[in-house]
């Protein structure tokens, strides 16, 4: 367990904890607790932006995704790019895997992190620092982590080549992700002066990403370390949405 932990943290930040061999199943289903810290380390730079720029500052929200972009080295992002890349370009599964492994950011790439980007630092703007404003990036850190436990759930199969693919995919059961799933829409009922937005939002996240991956797997075969990305990035995106919507 506490190599599964280690490994999640080595692999989803710049932490250079040392672990065990851990296998891929412990280290996918460890993943959300990632998410957990940093979510409140988000919270924490919410707290500093607010002090330094003011409340709902547009800048606050972009130093705190350039922050995480830093701590997360930017693997997930990069993963985004590359899944819209692959899924723009025309040609068989094949070509479409090569597009991605080439590392050069396309079009679509660049359009998808830019979205992204500017939607998630425009979305920590809205929040007020205090205790809902940590549920809230709490809440969209860990499910866009728990998206990363749907895209390895049992059935999903690795694309042919991927190496990340083929360590983690197929290793988590419905229940992990059932479990985790259920924990963070309790966390984010806490995001939202309404207690059914937050696991209204948590739930709309993760319907999207399956929906994602689902795309992803019949495109190139099955799932790759940048599509398990994209899925994360997508999960955050819209649970930090769905949490900005006001009445």
């Amino acid at each position: 367990m506490l190599a599964g932990l280690a490994s999640a943290f080595t692999f989803g930040t710049v932490l250079p904890l040392k672990h065990g061999h851990s296998e891929g199943r412990a280290m996918v289903a460890a993943l959300p607790v990632v998410g957990l810290v940093l979510g409140l380390f988000t919270a924490a730079m919410l707290w500093a932006g607010a002090w330094a720029f003011g409340p709902h500052s547009l800048l606050t929200g972009a130093v705190t995704v350039a922050a995480l972009l830093i701590l997360t080295r930017g693997l997930h992002i990069d993963g985004l790019a590359d899944t819209a890349d692959g899924l723009g370009c025309y040609g068989p599964s094949e070509r479409a895997l090569t597009v991605m492994r080439e590392g050069s950011a396309g079009p679509f790439g660049v359009a998808a992190v830019v979205v992204v980007v500017l939607v998630q630092a425009a979305a920590f703007s809205t929040l007020t620092p205090g205790a809902t404003a940590t549920a809230a990036a709490v809440s969209a850190l860990a499910t866009g982590r728990v998206a990363a436990v749907l895209a390895a759930r049992h059935g999903v199969p690795a694309a042919d080549g991927s190496s990340l693919g083929a360590w983690v995919a197929g290793s988590q059961s419905p229940w992990t992700v059932a479990g985790w799933t259920a924990v963070v829409a309790a966390g984010a009922a806490l995001a939202t002066p309404r207690p059914w937005q937050g696991p209204l939002a948590v739930a709309v996240a993760l319907l999207a990403a399956a929906t994602l991956i689902g795309h992803c797997v019949r495109r190139f075969g099955g799932v790759t370390g940048d599509v398990i990305g994209a899925a994360i990035e997508l999960a955050t995106t819209l649970t930090l949405i769905g949490l900005a919507i006001r009445s």
